[in-house]
């Protein structure tokens, strides 16, 4: 067990690490959904006024909103960027070298996406607290009740960028593969308007929004930061976690870098 625990710490230091040593990381993670909050935001409650929390039948300020699927944004980038080292590292050859390790590899993986859900956890309660200053803040206890809901997003956000990165078989190609996940995930989801919302707007959009992964994300989170429970968010999610994981680790060939075509 000391040999798993010596193992799982090592690669958490790792990743702490990185990040630590790439600020532009932090800040960009941390800049996006709070220019998303200060002026998109504010143009959609000039347009829109108040928005409503269906559960609750409570009506809530827009910013307020809007706060969780930020929160989420914040998971679905690092989750991204995450696949993105994964790919550098098995360029560079690192990750050929961690898998020499004589132990499972499936527990290296999954040890890989804690760490990276660890550290996306600190940048979204990081934007929370900024959002909190600004004024824009949901229950304090519901902080605290959406941790698990938020590592539980993180981490299948995670699994789905280390799936996708075992596709990518060269660094080139990540941004343009990355951009035909990021949009489609964040724009056809719950994150910035009700679903019921886009249902009056066009039925087809809103079929495509329902069955969204990220639409089931956001309210798991959203429903979590006012300590209550959206059992179907939370069934799609576990699944989903479960399933993104096992493929991850089913899929993953250290090798891919070996394959890049001469010139």
């Amino acid at each position: 067990m000391s040999a798993y625990w010596h193992c799982f710490s090592g690669i958490v230091l790792r990743e702490w690490l990185r990040f630590v040593l790439q600020r532009t990381r932090f800040l960009s993670a941390l800049v996006r959904p709070l220019l998303w909050l200060l002026v998109f935001a504010a143009g959609f409650r000039a347009a829109l006024g108040i928005a409503i929390i269906e559960p609750y039948d409570t009506y809530i300020p827009y910013e307020v909103y809007i706060i969780p699927g930020l929160a989420c944004m914040i998971l679905l980038f690092n989750g991204m960027q995450g696949s993105l080292s994964m790919v550098y590292d098995r360029e560079m050859g690192s990750m050929r070298v961690l898998l020499t390790s004589p132990l499972p590899r499936t527990f290296l993986l999954v040890s890989k996406l804690l760490a990276t859900s660890l550290i996306s956890l600190l940048q979204v309660y990081a934007f929370l607290a900024v959002a909190w200053v600004y004024g824009v803040q949901p229950p304090a206890a519901g902080l605290l009740v959406a941790l698990p809901a938020l590592l539980l997003v993180a981490l299948m956000l995670s699994a789905l960028g280390l799936l996708l990165s075992n596709a990518i078989r060269q660094l080139e190609n990540f941004a343009g593969v990355m951009n035909f996940v990021i949009f489609p995930l964040f724009f056809m989801s719950s994150a910035l308007y009700p679903l019921w919302k886009m249902r009056e707007a066009s039925e087809w959009l809103y079929g495509l929004c329902a069955v969204n992964p990220f639409s089931h994300a956001v309210e798991l989170v959203r429903y979590a930061l006012y300590e209550r429970l959206n059992p179907l968010a939370l069934a799609v999610c576990l699944v989903l976690t479960v399933l993104f994981a096992w493929l991850a680790v089913l899929t993953f060939n250290p090798q891919h870098a070996a394959v890049r075509k001469p010139g």
